[in-house]
């Protein structure tokens, strides 16, 4: 049976969906984030959790006039430290690094990839630093998408490096990721990941469906597009962070859907 590990079960646990409830005043542990959905104002959050606009400002270093933006998520607690600043880097990979194998017969050449440094927001909304592989040619829209995010506080559950951003993570399937040297599921055609030319973003969160089939797995409970949980995309949300920068999105494709993927050619 599959298991969660510690870590990413209390993430789980934290923000297990649910259906949204009226305020409760009595006293007790707080509601630890609340996750931005079509008419929410600052004002009718704060009236929601039963805390100020000014904390919420405060607690998620939100400037004046900020524009809350659908999927963000804002902290109803104090954080331990102010939100840092956005940054990013690119560092080259060899082919060890980017496919295990120097002797693979991967179909773009590691001299191609770069790996590209984001900071991002996780489910606690702790900043962190994590990064993916892309072809280089995409290292300037994927980091204005990731950039975009921060800025509007979208939350992504992990990313490498997972031993420091998640420790004791084996389920690898659930990493926010780009290049990997592998085919279309039940085909011997290359991937887009492949060529480095495609974002997977919170795929748990984001399934892949096509008729019966589910990916990853167990996370059926996501595939209800209607609701506002963490790390969801949706059109009006978090999805033209990457659409904007030229990516197109899988959750518009009609013969299936594939909620986590980005790729600049809709493949």
């Amino acid at each position: 049976m599959w298991k969660l590990p510690p870590v990413l079960l209390t993430a789980v646990l934290l923000f297990v969906p649910t259906a949204p409830a009226a305020p409760v005043r009595a006293a007790g542990p707080r509601q630890a984030a609340h996750i931005i959905r079509p008419g929410d104002t600052l004002t009718s959050i704060a009236a929601r959790h039963d805390v100020s606009v000014a904390n919420l400002r405060r607690w998620n270093s939100l400037p004046a006039g900020y524009t809350l933006r659908i999927d963000g998520m804002l902290r109803l607690t104090a954080p331990a430290a102010p939100l840092p600043v956005w940054r990013t880097r690119t560092e080259t990979v060899t082919a060890t690094e980017a496919n295990g194998d120097p002797n693979k017969k991967c179909p773009v050449a590691a001299y191609d990839l770069r790996r590209i440094w984001v900071r991002y927001l996780d489910f606690q909304g702790v900043a962190r630093d994590g990064n993916l592989i892309m072809h280089r040619e995409l290292a300037v829209p994927t980091q204005k998408a990731f950039a975009a995010l921060y800025r509007w506080r979208f939350p992504v559950l992990v990313m490498q490096p997972a031993a420091v951003n998640m420790p004791g993570l084996t389920d690898k399937s659930i990493l926010t990721s780009g290049y990997e040297c592998r085919y279309v599921a039940g085909t011997t055609t290359w991937s887009q990941h492949s060529y480095g030319r495609a974002i997977d973003v919170n795929p748990r969160q984001n399934p892949m469906i096509r008729g019966d089939y589910l990916d990853p797995p167990n996370s059926a409970t996501w595939l209800a597009r209607d609701h506002y949980w963490p790390g969801m995309l949706h059109a009006d949300g978090g999805v033209p962070a990457f659409t904007s920068n030229g990516f197109a999105w899988g959750g518009r494709w009609i013969t299936l859907k594939d909620y986590m993927h980005f790729s600049p050619n809709n493949r």
